[in-house]
């Protein structure tokens, strides 16, 4: 099944090079987690910080237990530092 899935920041550069900007489109599997598809991406998980499907805010705690389903759009952003 098919998601949409984003990497802002640093992060982009995880994606597959056939992306576009910072977004993709991905096959997934039934019953796959958030940290399954952070992992089979060799996304850090300590630099996955901000979680979000379908803009709704997965905590840490959640991420492997958070199955994705078709159509879901996962998008992750990095820990962001300013001053």
């Amino acid at each position: 099944m098919k998601i949409t899935f984003k990497l802002f920041a640093g992060l982009s550069a995880y994606l597959p090079s056939d992306a576009t900007r910072n977004s993709t489109e991905i096959d997934v599997q039934l019953g796959e987690t958030v940290h399954q598809v952070i992992d089979r991406f060799n996304v850090p998980r300590e630099e996955a910080h901000l979680v979000m499907i379908n803009g709704i805010y997965v905590s840490p705690e959640q991420r492997d237990l958070s199955e994705i389903r078709a159509g879901d759009t996962l998008a992750i952003w990095p820990p962001v530092a300013g001053g």
